[in-house]
Formats: structure tokens, sequence, C-alpha cells
């Protein structure tokens, strides 16, 4: 649109009166305060609880775009009326008669142009995002479209938008759906995916809206760190590029306002580790070392020498474990000799045996040349699917590869790296959209003064949750979840399993077809069939067998036959750490007010429930207690959780403090 000036006065009144630019070349937020008292201030805010979004407010809203003359208008019109309605947001941010205007113009446009009337509740939706808010929508609400809604807005103003998926096929996916909306006002979408050469990258995020993988944007941004860009001040850099002849263009221009879906996973789930850009390099972990660890770590007992933490994943050597190692191979460097060395080095080792196992937490795949055999790759325990590229660090990774005898990748020293958590805080707006927000409500705040606000559904909910029911062990338990969804499938109901590991859904596939069943398996091993297994799971008898990715970003559509027999039925092996992760799965069912039916089936020797007291095993393994051992096991985790990431957090920050690495203090 080239009427459009880029100015982001709106923008930055949205962001607040705390807003402060960094001083760099790539447009973004500055720093937020350290002081301890004046952080503390702002995070008790995060203790109020979640709002609604009242069903007034949402009528209100909708009567007001449904009030503007715009159905018979020529496109030009429609047009006029946002670069209007921007005008008098300018001059007045929080003048809610004009965002109505801006919003009216934009779903007129996406009507003409995708032949979708958003409904009341994705209009909320896209007020709230504009405000900078998380809004919690729904399963099947449509929140593709009411991303698409708000970034046209602020597009409009000139910002540059972001939308942040999950992974590179939902980039791709969505730009390439909600296109002619943005083209519509002369804006362009482009999107980033693995594999994009820098210069295609680059032209990508000068889109006025980019869709790109949170993985990719903060690699991309690694990418400029690590050429220089934003280390400097941008005075200084622009006059030592243009001194030099250098490009002074990074990759990434601005963070200008970020609309992340599905939030929760992206700024909860993956800000578990941070992102590193690492080189391979010799190291000091030599194969025949790895092979002695691993070796002497087998030999070891637990409770004689040593003593497993599950809750935090810690090893604890006693007095006399390494006493009871076999001398070292002949050949290591000196620094092996040292016993603290040697003690971190079998510390890893003995996590690597006890708790890191094949098909929950990684995969063996076949590597991309022949040669190469099988290599581990692993699994994300929130959603199932495999994170490409992605490696453990201090060794680990090639610990795990010595357990399994496969071939040993090379060492990786860090170059540059950063977590989730200060990235995104770099946003002058960020917002964001997910089904399940409000338990880490108080996180969201804290860390990323992002509010979490609900909205209601478009239609009432017609799911039925039937009641939940505990077996003694894990082959009780997949006897009774073949039973189950063989009942629902004999029904004509579309069924899905779901599961928390590979493993566990190849041993329930496993009974079904010991009892001649057909059911389809998606986990990491087919995580790139997923859209394929997605699109047909909504048939009528159908059985799918899902870890937690569970057509994550998707829809299952029951066809009609399935839908006359009571919709999806969604069955729940195994309680995740977060209920966040269950309400997702019960979420795929009874999609904008369609029937549907869930169940939870787990067994009393859930890893989850290891934790408990042992009364509350014993009456589990009675059939008793479900409710109160889920709510404590949660709990405990979730808590457990969020002090792993805030200390990923203060190491991040200590590190850079240090070293100096991956951008300015936060």
């Amino acid at each position: 649109m080239s009427s459009l000036a880029a100015d982001l006065r709106w923008l930055k009144a949205l962001a607040g009166p705390e807003f402060r630019r960094a001083d760099t070349l790539r447009d973004e937020r500055g720093a937020e305060g350290d002081q301890k008292l004046e952080r503390w201030l702002r995070d008790v805010a995060g203790w109020l609880p979640v709002r609604s979004e009242s069903a007034a407010s949402v009528a209100a809203l909708s009567a007001a775009i449904a009030a503007q003359p715009l159905r018979d208008a020529e496109d030009e019109a429609v047009v006029r009326q946002l670069l209007d309605a921007m005008a008098a947001l300018r001059a007045a941010p929080h003048d809610g008669a004009a965002l109505a205007r801006a919003l009216g113009a934009v779903g007129e446009a996406a009507r003409r142009r995708l032949g979708l009337w958003p409904h009341p509740v994705q209009f909320a939706g896209a007020r709230l995002l504009i405000t900078g808010q998380l809004a919690e929508m729904r399963t099947g609400e449509g929140k593709t479209l009411v991303a698409a809604l708000a970034a046209t807005v602020m597009a409009a103003s000139g910002a540059r938008v972001h939308v942040v998926s999950t992974n590179d096929y939902l980039a791709q996916r969505d730009c390439e759906e909600m296109a002619p909306l943005f083209a519509f006002f002369g804006l362009a979408g482009g999107f980033v995916k693995g594999g994009m050469e820098p210069d295609e990258r680059r032209t990508a995020y000068r889109h006025a809206v980019c869709y790109v993988s949170g993985k990719e944007l903060v690699f991309d941004y690694l990418k400029d760190r690590l050429a220089g860009h934003g280390l400097l001040p941008g005075r200084v850099a622009g006059l030592r590029g243009f001194v030099r002849g250098e490009s002074a263009e990074p990759l990434i221009p601005a963070l200008h306002f970020a609309i992340v879906d599905e939030a929760d996973s992206v700024l909860i789930d993956e800000a578990r580790t941070p992102m590193i850009i690492s080189q391979e390099s010799e190291g000091i972990h030599e194969p025949a070392l790895l092979a002695w660890a691993i070796a002497a770590a087998r030999e070891l007992r637990e409770g004689q020498h040593f003593t497993l933490k599950l809750a935090t994943r810690e090893v604890e050597l006693k007095p006399g474990a390494l006493d009871a190692c076999p001398p070292l191979p002949d050949g290591v460097r000196p620094v092996w000799r040292a016993r603290p060395w040697r003690e971190q080095l079998l510390r890893q080792a003995l996590t690597a045996l006890h708790f890191y196992e094949r098909d929950q937490h990684y995969i063996l795949a076949p590597g991309e040349k022949p040669e190469e055999g099988l290599k581990v790759q692993i699994v994300d325990e929130s959603t199932g699917r495999v994170m490409a590229d992605r490696s453990w660090e201090q060794g680990l990774h090639q610990l795990i590869e010595a357990k399994e005898g496969v071939k040993l990748t090379a060492g990786r020293d860090t170059l540059a790296r950063m977590t989730f958590q200060r990235f995104f805080r770099r946003y002058y707006l960020l917002a964001g959209l997910t089904g399940t927000a409000a338990e880490a409500a108080r996180e969201l705040w804290a860390t990323y003064r992002l509010r979490v606000r609900r909205l209601p559904t478009n239609k009432p909910i017609q799911r039925r949750e039937l009641p939940p029911a505990v077996l003694p062990d894990a082959a009780a338990k997949w006897q009774a979840v073949a039973d189950e969804a063989m009942a629902a499938a004999a029904r004509g109901q579309a069924v899905l399993v779901g599961t928390r590991s590979v493993e566990a859904s190849e041993a329930v596939a496993a009974v079904f077809t010991a009892r001649g069943v057909e059911a389809t398996v998606l986990n990491a091993r087919q995580d790139a069939e997923e859209a394929a297994i997605v699109s047909r799971a909504g048939a009528s008898g159908r059985i799918t067998i899902a870890t937690n990715m569970a057509g994550r970003g998707t829809d299952i559509k029951p066809d009609a036959q399935a839908l006359a027999a009571g919709g999806l039925h969604v069955v729940l092996t195994e309680f995740h750490e977060s209920p966040r992760v269950d309400r997702q799965l019960f979420g795929r069912s009874g999609r904008q007010g369609q029937p549907g039916t869930v169940r939870a089936l787990v067994a009393a020797d859930d890893p989850l429930f290891k934790t408990l007291p042992p009364a509350l095993r014993a009456a589990l393994a009675r059939g008793q207690g479900l409710a109160l051992a889920v709510r404590l096991a949660q709990r405990d985790a979730e808590r457990r959780a969020w002090q792993m990431r805030k200390q990923t957090l203060r190491q991040d920050r200590e590190l850079h403090r240090i070293i100096g690495i991956a951008g300015s203090t936060t």
C-alpha cells in the first residue's frame, strides 16, 4: 500500500509508558530495568486472576462492525476506511470506535478474498492481540484468521509483523492461505522455513507480515549477532559499515509486533532450553573415554553407588562410586585424571542411562546418507515432534550415542546462545494465541509481561467428558484403551488415542494389531506425514494413535457419519506434567459446537505418579484417589518446570554478562 507510512506512534503508545527503544540498527525494544524491587512490583500483577472477555463486550464490538456500510462498497472504499481508521488511532491510540472501523474493513476484505466472514469471537480475539494480550481461545475457534486480522491492522500502521508458528509447515501454510487478505490492502506476506538461503530470509523478513517458526526466528537473530549486528550502538555500527564498505543490513530489520500462535507451546514449553548456534570441534570427550563412562555407569548400582533425584533429573554420587569404576583407557587427556572431572562425566553417563529413554526422549532415525547409519534425534517432550539438528550439551548427546552404540557425532563449541524468554521481550509489542494459557498466566506475565484474557466460545460446547478410570498397570491400561477405542469406532465415531511418548504409541498400536484392528500411528517417526494423517483422522470408525503433537495447529474434522454417531472420541492414556497439554488433547474434540466425547484411561504406574507418597500410589493401584493424585503430581511438576525455566533465564543472563554473547544484557 504505497500510501502507508511507517509511523510507529500507535505501536509505541500500545507498548506502554515503560517502552524504551534499543540503540541498535535493528529496531527493537531496549532492556527492562534490572532493579529487583521494580521487577517484583511488576510481577505482583501476575497474581491477579485471569479475566474473561464478557459476552456483552464481544457483542458490542460485533454490533459496531456490523453497522458499518461496507458490504456493497467498492474495494477502494474499504481500503480508505482502514487508512482513515489508522490515522485516527495514531491521534488517539485507545479509540475503540476507530479500532472497530479498522477491524470492520479487514473483516470485509477477508469475506471478499478468503470467503470467510469472521465471527464475533474472532473479532474480539483480534482486538486483544492488537492491544498486546494473549487471547485464550478454545481449539477450533479459527485462530489462524484471528492472527491474520490483527497482523493486517498492525501492518497497516507501517509496523513489521511476525506471526510465530510452532513449525515450518504451519508457517508456510498459514502465510499462503492469508496472503490474499494482505494483498487486498497492498501488503505483502512472506514466510521463513528451514533450508532458506540468507537472501531469501532477508527478503521474507522485509515483508509487512512474515510467518516464521520460533526456532528459525531466534536462530536468525543469533546469526545477526554473530555478524556483529546489534553489538554496537546504531550510529557506531552504521559508521563502521560505511567506512568498511560492509552491508549494515541484518537479516531481521525490526522486532515491532509479534503474534505467537500456540503461545504456551512456544513461550513456555520450548523455553526450557536456550537456542544455541555452535560449530563442530574436536572436543575433549574422546570416543574411548565416552565408552569407558557408559560401561562404568552400567556397573554402578543405585542406592549403593548413586541416588537419582527423579523430580529434578539429577544424579548424586555416593563416596566410593568413582573407586568402583575401572581404570581410564590409555591415551585420554590428562584433565580426566582429575577426580572432579571424572565425577562430572560419570554423573552425565548415569543421566544418559537413567533419565533419557529411547522412543520417549529421543529416537534412532536413519541419517541423510546411508553411510551415516542410525543417529540420535531429540524428541520434544511437549509436542512429540522431532527437533531436527538439535543436540544436548556437555557431552550428553555423545554419551547417549555411546549408550545406543551408534556413530558418535563431533563435539561442538558454542558460538552464540539466547533463551526464548530474553528474545521475545525485545519486541515493541508481544501478543499471543492459544487454547490453553490460564494455568501459566502468572509465568507469562512475570517472564514476558503478557496478560492472559479468556474468550468465550462462538458456539456452546457440546463435548461430554466421560468418567476417568485408573488401571493397575500399563498392560491393563492398553487393553482397556483398545476396548474403549474399538467400542467408539463400532458406534461410528472417529477416535483419537493420545499418548505421551513414541514408545507408548507403539505399545498400544501393538495391542490393536494383535486384535486384528487397523489403527494409524502418528508420532515422531511419522511427523513429516502429520498433515495427511490428521486430514483422515475424522473418518467414521477410524482409529488414530498420536503422541502429544495430536495434530496441533491442524483441524481434525469428523465426517457426517462420525458426527451423527457422537463426533470425535478422544482417549487420554497418560496425564502430562502440565494440565495445559491434557486440555489441548481434549480440545481436539467438540470444536465449534460439534458433538464429541473424551475419556482418561491411565495406569497407577504411569511416570507422573512416581513422585507421589506411597500411600497415594497404593490407593491408585486400587483404583482410588485419581483426581487428587493428578492434581498433586501436576502441581509439583509444573512448579519444578517453572523453576528450571527461571534458572535457564538466570544462567543466560549471567553468561551474557560475563562473556557478552548474544546481545545486550536483560
